[in-house]
């Protein structure tokens, strides 16, 4: 059974967790941005939300963490559930000032917030802002990373889960090149965290996709090899350095893939999967692959699973469709694996995978496979929709459950959707 939670709200790329499961208090916690064309209009505009759901009677609790903080979906909370049974949340706004803020619930009680806290990057930023929050654990610290110094991935620390925060450094760094230097996605055990990152923005250049990790204080390529003894203390290296999965320009079924972004990583065991994101477009004109508002109606989802030897296996995944907005053409409808299952991925587009017929809007279709992404099966989730289902979230903590997630409407721009969020949960 799919379920509205929340009336009005939605939630970015590059955030994660941004939807987590508390087994032992049977809830889940989902974050998300209100915004102004959504219920409550101009005085919700800009809430960072909860939304606490009871798994078993379904109803759902709506939150405030900060009332009308930035109508914009990149501020979402990253969550994050303490050893000691409390929850943090941790959020920023979208590079209009140089402030992580966090706060800390009481225990086992997410409905219950202690008072918010700031760390201020601006000695480090110049002022130049900072956006998202990654929270994930290694060697028993906790790590925040972000985009701020230079526009590169950065982190804070904690040794307290979160209580006090100082900054560590910068994970890689390059010189920029037009909006941003890497969109960098991660997934960790307690002892290493495995990275997917770009260049830059698609929109300034023609990206490849990088992978790496952290594990024992050193940045590491796919095979082991260290990158960077000491990652973020000191100079930084390129995400160059690191290992290619998808290269720029490289040639698929004879048709060339470009500009390529990261979407999706799980690790579960020893095995990593990752999904990516590619245009195949060639205009006529080669500068109009830059401009703002080209249109690029063609995306393509790319499916990665690391293979023994450290290996990257990569096969086209599913055509995702024209750019989601018109000024951002390298926005597109979003896949999520499931945490627990590698082979089970849940995939917006406007283009059905079964047939390549187009759809109204976009719809979100299951897909399977039994040879590491060679093949597919697809079921779709939904079908006939009024408006855009999209940006998919399988929230994990409890391995027993499946907790789909999207958010479904009309979206305009990262500031402006009229959108609810619905949950359909099943067990495994």
């Amino acid at each position: 059974m799919v379920r509205v939670i929340n009336d009005n709200g939605a939630w970015c790329w590059f955030q994660d967790e941004r939807a987590v499961v508390d087994p032992d208090n049977g809830v889940l916690v989902v974050g998300s941005i209100a915004a102004p064309e959504g219920p409550g209009g101009d005085a919700r505009a800009g809430n960072v939300e909860l939304t606490v759901v009871d798994l078993a009677t379904g109803t759902a609790d709506i939150v405030v963490l900060h009332e009308r903080f930035e109508a914009d979906d990149h501020d979402v909370p990253a969550l994050w559930r303490r050893t000691d049974g409390r929850w943090l949340a941790v959020y920023t706004k979208h590079k209009t000032d140089d402030l992580t803020r966090w706060r800390v619930s009481e225990p086992g009680d997410p409905r219950t917030w202690g008072p918010e806290r700031t760390f201020d990057w601006s000695e480090h930023t110049g002022g130049r802002g900072v956006t998202y929050s990654n929270l994930h654990e290694l060697d028993g610290r906790l790590y925040c990373f972000a985009r701020a110094v230079n526009d590169d991935p950065c982190a804070l620390v904690s040794d307290d889960e979160g209580d006090t925060w100082t900054y560590a450094g910068k994970l890689f760094t390059r010189p920029k090149v037009g909006y941003v230097n890497g969109y960098t996605r991660y997934t960790s055990t307690p002892r290493r965290i495995d990275l997917i990152t770009t260049d830059h923005h698609p929109r300034d250049y023609n990206n490849s996709i990088y992978h790496g990790y952290l594990e024992a204080g050193a940045l590491h390529r796919t095979d082991g090899t260290v990158v960077d003894e000491k990652a973020l203390d000191g100079d930084a290296p390129s995400q160059v350095d690191l290992t290619t999965i998808l290269q720029a320009d490289s040639v698929w079924d004879g048709e060339p893939m470009t500009h390529c972004w990261t979407v999706d990583i799980r690790r579960a065991g020893d095995e990593v999967a990752a999904v990516l994101l590619a245009r195949h477009n060639t205009p006529d004109n080669p500068e109009d692959a830059f401009a703002r508002e080209h249109p690029v109606p063609d995306h393509r989802f790319f499916y990665a699973r690391l293979a023994p030897g450290n290996t990257w296996q990569v096969n086209q995944l599913a055509k995702a469709g024209h750019g989601l907005l018109k000024h951002e053409n390298d926005y597109t409808g979003l896949v999520a694996i499931d945490p627990y299952d590698l082979d089970s991925l849940y995939v917006s587009t406007p283009i059905d995978p079964r047939d390549g017929a187009a759809c109204e809007h976009h719809e979100i279709f299951h897909a399977r496979t039994a040879d590491s992404g060679e093949t597919w099966t697809w079921t779709p989730i939904t079908e006939g929709s009024q408006g855009d289902n999209l940006r998919p979230i399988v929230a994990p903590g409890d391995p027993g459950r499946v907790p789909l997630l999207w958010f479904r409407g009309e979206m305009t721009a990262s500031q402006h959707y009229n959108c609810e969020i619905v949950l359909s949960d099943e067990l495994r």
